[in-house]
């Protein structure tokens, strides 16, 4: 049985270009540009990162729905693309910013398990490896671009999901194989350059509907209920304003 070959278009590409759509839509933060945001707790991405790393082999292995040979290389692609992509990341942050940050290794690691996603039924181990160093360093490089473009995303979803999930299912059309899935298609690099144009054809089509579709949605709500609380809620934060309960009490 074929491995189903979830995310990739699906669900990282979609969700990436869409939420460059509403950062563009929405606008910026309150002192976006002039004020340093910084990430607070640590420990809790990486809480939340292990905790993706973990619940990503159910999802891709999973996907198998059977407990089989095809499940258990998925299990193991899956792990050595998101340890690779972590490496890469953390690397190249080194070199480039002079200091490795656990913020990157947690980065990273999510960036591997995205773009191994689309790929994981249909790749090996060394592929994986590959995959996950390249879609370190792409994803680091989206959000390094972020800061030069001026786009408020604050959760770099556009870079890790949007560029890893374009990545990823690209490399499934260079790296799947046929020795690995039987019921699947070999990429480029094994002969099969159809189903390259194939990936490429299904990247830009999610991209340009995902980013339409979520523009007219995001410009329908702006122009009725709106999108954004007034700026004195905003500078008392939500928790506070729509909530009326902080999260923190110092």
């Amino acid at each position: 049985m074929p491995l189903i070959s979830q995310g990739g278009a699906v669900v990282h590409i979609s969700s990436g270009v869409s939420a460059l759509a509403a950062a563009l839509i929405i606008g910026r933060r309150l002192g976006f540009g002039t004020t340093a945001f910084i990430p607070h707790n640590i420990p809790m991405t990486v809480t939340g990162a292990a905790l993706l790393w973990f619940g990503w082999f159910g999802f891709n292995a999973g996907s198998a729905l059977a407990c089989n040979g095809l499940a258990a290389n998925a299990f193991v692609v899956t792990n050595t693309a998101s340890a690779a992509a972590a490496l890469s990341w953390v690397f190249i942050e080194w070199a480039h910013r002079g200091n490795p940050t656990t913020l990157g290794v947690a980065s990273g690691a999510v960036a591997g398990l995205v773009a191994i996603t689309p790929a994981s039924g249909y790749v090996g181990p060394l592929s994986a490896a590959m995959i996950g160093a390249v879609a370190g360093g792409i994803c680091y490089g989206g959000i390094m671009l972020k800061a030069k473009l001026g786009y408020d995303d604050s959760l770099d979803v556009v870079g890790i999901h949007g560029l890893g999930g374009v990545w990823g299912a690209l490399a499934t059309g260079l790296f799947a194989s046929k020795a690995v899935n039987s019921s699947a298609a070999d990429g480029l690099f094994f002969g099969n350059p159809a189903q390259f144009v194939t990936q490429l054809i299904t990247v830009l089509v999610t991209l340009i509907f995902a980013f339409v579709m979520t523009s007219l949605i995001l410009i329908l709500l702006k122009s009725t209920i709106g999108l954004r609380v007034s700026e004195e809620e905003e500078m008392k934060g939500l928790d506070i304003s729509l909530h009326n309960e902080t999260g923190y009490s110092i």
